[in-house]
């Protein structure tokens, strides 16, 4: 985050972007329990309020586990669980009812604040709660009667969306009705992920207690794809705690059904929203689907159909030609979109020490002006950043403007890496442009 004036400009301007991004979007956010109990919570809770001024339509989807663990101590009793399940018989469910309840209450006292020198002075957000989640019994596992314990059924699609078109925060809780007039106590990742995929969300965001998921050396892991994230969940479950388990296991499951991201943000760090959200590398992990599930690396089999693809480009002049048997040989430096077995994009990564080039950039006619090729390019920069490459470059004759508006900056020859000096080519004369990852 910013530490001077100057920081806040720079940072400010970054973010317009993003700004402009998420204006009018759809986001679901999971606030578990321990989060509201949490000394960082307000600062959350003013990072919410900022996203509704920026026009973000928001579910705010809460959990209470503490509040019932302390609830039910208070009483001088405890639950049974079953699979990670807590068994809710009659008695406890009173006790459940209550400790939700003061739960939802904190966080609409908190989202209704209005103090002068706040965050939330004229934020004047409204807050609305319901039955939005129609649930029924889980029944009974393994010979075990889950009783009062629900999952979600479907949600109130149409009451929701009338909360968010009026502009007021549509506050969950983790409880849901039958038909009949029973009351379950359901998990509050399987409401936001209903809830998320029901209105087909532009995000999940998941707050966890830690910045998101490592890998084996403890690093941690900024992007996963859904088939990755389905493998660290394979390989890695039965090591994690339960409450990363449930999150990461929530963000696969919206992503699996439709929402285009999903990510980890870390409820004691300040500003870790907001950090997310507004800069290029947040701080947590991302979970995404949509049109990178058609992005991979490409194989020699993918040869005709990048020559097919570049071909035209060629003849324009806007691409460097290329023999069968120079791009069979750099084959592995490229990515591929597939669509019904035709390739409809193209992009190469040709690395230069900390340096990469960004070249072959290529949208089958069909397919151009469907965001395809900024999807690509997000792709390589993600392969980029895997192997701890800082910034690409490029060289163009016709396509400058797309680059800029990509966040391509214009260089010069010495911006170049020597032996990508040594190779230039004064008569084709092309534009140096630069990006900084």
């Amino acid at each position: 985050m910013p530490t001077n004036t100057q920081d806040y400009v720079k940072w400010f301007r970054h973010s317009t972007p993003y700004i402009n991004r998420h204006s009018d979007k759809t986001f679901v956010v999971m606030l578990p329990g321990e989060a509201i109990t949490h000394a960082n919570f307000h600062n959350i809770v003013h990072d919410i309020a900022l996203l509704c001024s920026l026009d973000v339509r928001l579910v705010l989807v809460h959990g209470a586990r503490p509040q019932i663990d302390e609830r039910l101590q208070v009483a001088d009793t405890f639950s049974h669980f079953h699979k990670n399940l807590r068994i809710t018989d009659s008695e406890s469910l009173r006790l459940v009812i209550q400790a939700i309840g003061e739960a939802r209450t904190t966080v609409e006292a908190a989202l209704s604040t209005s103090l002068p020198n706040s965050p939330m002075h004229d934020a004047d957000m409204q807050v609305v709660s319901g039955n939005f989640v129609v649930a029924m019994p889980y029944g009974v596992i393994d010979g075990v009667d889950l009783q009062h314990t629900g999952k979600v059924r479907k949600i109130n699609i149409k009451s929701l969306q009338t909360v968010l078109d009026s502009g007021a925060v549509a506050l969950l809780s983790p409880l849901g009705y039958s038909p009949t007039g029973e009351i379950f106590n359901v998990s509050f990742s399987d409401v936001a992920t209903h809830v998320a995929s029901a209105l087909k969300a532009d995000k999940l965001l998941a707050y966890i207690d830690g910045d998101g998921v490592t890998d084996a050396d403890g690093n941690l892991i900024r992007q996963l794809s859904l088939q990755e994230c389905k493998e660290y969940l394979n390989s890695n479950g039965e090591q994690m705690n339960l409450d990363l388990q449930q999150a990461l296991s929530a963000c696969y499951l919206s992503c699996l059904q439709g929402v285009q991201r999903a990510q980890l943000v870390n409820y004691s760090t300040d500003g870790a929203l907001l950090t997310e959200l507004f800069t290029r590398d947040g701080l947590g992990t991302m979970i995404y689907s949509g049109q990178y599930e058609h992005l991979r690396a490409a194989t020699i089999d993918d040869v005709a159909g990048i020559l097919d693809l570049i071909k035209p480009l060629e003849e324009e002049g806007i691409l460097v030609r290329r023999s069968r048997d120079i791009l069979e040989t750099e084959i592995t430096k490229f990515h591929v979109m597939e669509k019904d077995g035709t390739i409809v994009a193209c992009a190469a990564l040709y690395p230069y020490g900390e340096m990469a080039e960004l070249s072959c950039v290529a949208t089958h006619p069909d397919y151009r002006n469907g965001g395809r090729a900024a999807a690509l390019l997000q792709q390589m920069e993600i392969q980029a950043r895997k192997k701890n490459i800082t910034q690409l470059f490029l060289l163009t004759t016709q396509t400058a403007h797309w680059f800029i508006e990509q966040g391509f900056v214009q260089g010069k020859l010495e911006d170049l890496p020597i032996a990508k000096q040594e190779l230039y080519n004064y008569q084709r004369n092309s534009k140096i442009f630069v990006k900084v990852l």
